[in-house]
């Protein structure tokens, strides 16, 4: 590592800022002359709009604007937003049905907008909407994962957005007929409400000629190329800006209504609009996750070798297709599909369903975090089945080091792994030995302890190319221009703690900038797990640029040929001349010389292949039979993180994946009832992982350095949740599994558990 970067666990430079009160998100920056928004949503999940009238809104007090569907057409908006669609089995595409920025004819959730309305102020905003009279013919809702039931869009029949598949099913159904022994499971995904500390909000300024929109988000290139589109304008009309951002995990990394609708009305009314979402607001509009329901069958020989495996899902999309919602459950699914096992026979269908909720797309792993936990509760079922040690079922089945770079059924290269390494240091790091002990202690008190493991894979996501820009500024300092976006990772850390490693520069004086879409022309944001490995790609990239013009300047500077001149990182040298400069001191003698372009390097580097990060988790868990209560006793983590950059950063990131995975494990729970109305719409009824849900969280690093890149990194923003929710479900139903339960869902909360234990039917909650 100590060319490209040395491993050190530098502390955040951003947390001063933002523990201090100084950090600067878009509800801080809107212009004082701003007028607010506030927007009208449906309240009801499923009905034809007979009437909407707005006229008494328009007229109230310190109203600007009130905005409808027919305002946008009238404007010639393009009200339609784009999403992407899978080709199913038949080679057709994925249904396409429309996806309007405010609801024409028909309400399909609750809480689709409806009416977009600017006022002086949101108290003034807010009594204008309840003057709003919006009449309907009420519809039944669908809210079920079956196909049929009430069309939620009459031209898609049966509610079937997408039918998807990826493998061989006739080879994978006759592997079936030929096995010794099947195990199938059938495995629910519970739906997740993001809850990102800082909501969704934006502002927009329109000139004349171009709009500027400051939003939250994770990137903001597709963010403008979305306004553009619907406001009819060319891309360089558009500026879109990330300033500090609140917490993002894949729900702010696409457009929403609300974006183009505050550009509209800024055109509009002239003058700066701004909207922030409340609490309730964001848990009725922001893209949910997961929810989902797979069966999952693996055929094995006599040895307990799996010789093919077979999963049929069902995924919600929601009342609409968001952005990339179609491929979350097929595409990114099939990536990390078998996991760590060497299965070449497999075969996954997957059924898109429409219902009268909130449309869902990525959460935290999108894709990879649902595969694998499919993937090891049905090994782990596996196991008990067959009679053998889930730990040596998994042993036997591994791929093995010497079968890399290893081609997946589903066409992924993994590059390199040594599983048994790591799963060895996981089972020693978490004194899985001694576990045997806790539980008989823990019986002596009427309690019921279980063990659960995880083995996962994942694959960094998103676009493979980024570029990096370092200017040298006046006052000597350095800029570096990013094409990723910081929702609370560290980035600024990392990304100038990387460039001073590589060029000597004091990282005291680099200074991150991103998030602008004027001063970086191109970017793939924050998602997937990519920022760090493919940015600092970009970043090598540049440096190598920069110091090759460097070197050449100093040539005539040192009276040497090029060649001869070198850079140790830190200064440029050569025998037999005195001058040993730095990056910075170079800057200042092209500065003098007037070489303004010396001092502006940009380059841009693409990733031939994905790496993929894997690691061993194991929990604990002690269930109270009296009360059903789960508690995450123990946790333990060794990840294969190849080369790590900053150590601290890393396990602050499988920290908080971890949590998130335990959150959704034993108290995130979305409930509807049967008309769609949300009733887990405030922090009162949907439960977030509190400080005493989560034990300490034991992190070790086992590398094997990822060939995928010169760095050996692998990307870990998502790796925590990955692995998480299989650990402490499978530990919940091993802690279960001696009172005769046989079936344990997440999530996990007392009420459910308490129903298992006794024989209850379970009830909604």
């Amino acid at each position: 590592m100590e060319k490209f970067g040395r491993s050190q666990s530098i502390k955040r430079v951003e947390d001063v800022r933002f523990l201090t009160g100084q950090g600067r998100y878009v509800d801080d920056l809107a212009p004082e002359a701003a007028a607010t928004a506030f927007v009208f949503r449906s309240p009801v999940a499923h009905a034809h709009i007979t009437e909407l009238d707005v006229t008494d809104a328009r007229i109230a007090d310190g109203v600007h604007a009130v905005l409808t569907v027919d305002d946008l057409l009238e404007a010639g908006l393009d009200i339609n937003m784009f999403a992407a669609t899978v080709e199913n089995r038949d080679g057709s595409r994925g249904a396409a049905p429309d996806r309007p920025l405010l609801a024409k004819n028909k309400l399909r959730y609750v809480g689709e907008p409806v009416a977009f309305i600017v006022a002086e102020t949101l108290n003034q905003a807010r009594d204008a909407a309840e003057l709003i009279v919006l009449d309907h013919d009420d519809l039944p809702a669908k809210m079920d994962l079956t196909l049929g039931g009430p069309l939620v869009h009459d031209d898609v029949p049966d509610n079937l957005a997408f039918d998807w598949g990826m493998g061989d099913e006739a080879a994978t159904n006759a592997a079936f007929k030929a096995a010794a022994k099947t195990v199938s499971l059938d495995v629910g995904d519970n739906r997740i409400i993001v809850t990102s500390l800082e909501p969704r909000g934006c502002y927009a300024e329109w000139d004349g000629d171009r709009v500027h929109v400051s939003l939250g988000g994770q990137g903001v290139w597709e963010q403008k190329t979305a306004i553009a589109r619907a406001l009819g304008l060319e891309r360089d009309q558009v500026r879109v800006t990330n300033p500090d951002v609140g917490g993002g995990f894949g729900m702010k990394g696409f457009p929403y209504p609300e974006y183009a609708l505050a550009a509209h009305a800024a055109r509009v009314i002239g003058r700066p609009v701004r909207w922030m979402s409340d609490r309730t607001e964001a848990m009725l509009s922001d893209n949910a996750g997961r929810d989902l329901t797979s069966t999952a069958e693996f055929a094995f020989d006599e040895s307990n070798r799996i010789t093919a495996y077979r999963v049929h899902t069902r995924c919600n999309l929601g009342a609409y297709n968001s952005h990339f919602g179609q491929f979350i459950q097929s595409q990114l699914f099939s990536r990390v599909l078998m996991g760590v096992y060497d299965v070449q026979t497999t075969w996954l269908h997957v059924e898109g369903i429409y219902t009268n909720t909130t449309y869902v797309d990525a959460y935290r792993g999108a894709g990879r975090p649902e595969a694998i936990y499919v993937l090891e509760r049905l090994i782990d079922r596996a196991a008990r089945e067959l009679g053998v040690d889930p730990v040596e079922l998994r042993r036997r089945n591994f791929i093995k080091p010497d079968q890399f770079p290893y081609a997946t059924s589903t066409g992924e290269t993994y590059d390199v792994g040594d599983f048994n390494k790591v799963l060895d240091r996981g089972l020693a790091e978490a004194d899985f030995s001694g576990f045997a002990a806790r539980k008989q202690s823990d019986a002596a008190k009427g309690l019921l302890r279980g063990v659960g493991l995880c083995y996962y894979i994942e694959s960094i996501l998103g676009d493979p190319s980024e570029s990096a820009k370092v200017a040298f500024n006046e006052d000597g300092t350095v800029t570096i221009f990013v094409g990723t976006q910081s929702t609370g990772q560290g980035h600024e850390t990392v990304f100038a703690s990387f460039l001073a490693d590589q060029t000597g520069i004091p990282a005291d004086k680099i200074f991150v900038l991103q998030g602008d879409s004027d001063q970086i022309a191109q970017g793939g944001g924050t998602g997937g797990s990519r920022s760090v490995t493919v940015q600092n790609n970009a970043t090598l990239a540049t440096v190598a640029q920069m110091t090759q013009a460097f070197t050449d300047f100093l040539a005539d500077e040192m009276g040497v040929p090029a060649s001869e001149i070198s850079f140790d990182d830190e200064r440029f040298r050569a025998e037999g001349s005195n001058l040993t400069p730095t990056m910075l001191d170079v800057a200042d003698m092209a500065r003098e010389q007037g070489r303004d372009d010396l001092l502006v390097h940009e380059a841009r580097a693409k990733l031939e292949a994905r790496s993929f990060p894997n690691g061993c988790h194991v929990s604990e868990v002690v269930v109270d039979p009296d009360t059903g209560v789960v508690t995450v006793d123990r946790y333990t983590v060794v990840d294969d993180f190849g080369n790590l950059i900053n150590p601290m950063l890393a396990e602050g990131q499988v920290h908080g994946g971890v949590v998130q995975g335990i959150g959704q494990a034993l108290t995130e729970h979305v409930v509807f009832d049967e008309d769609g109305q949300l009733l887990t719409a405030s922090f009162m009824d949907y439960a977030l992982p509190r400080a005493d849900d989560v034990p300490n969280i034991s992190f070790t690093s086992e590398p094997v350095p990822s060939t995928a890149n010169i760095m050996g990194m692998k990307g870990c923003g998502e790796a925590g949740t990955v692995g998480a929710l299989a650990a402490v479900a499978n530990a919940v139903q091993d802690a279960l599994w001696e009172r005769g339960v046989r079936q344990a869902d997440m999530p996990f909360t007392p009420h459910k558990v308490w129903e298992l234990l006794n024989g209850e039917p379970i009830a909604a909650e």
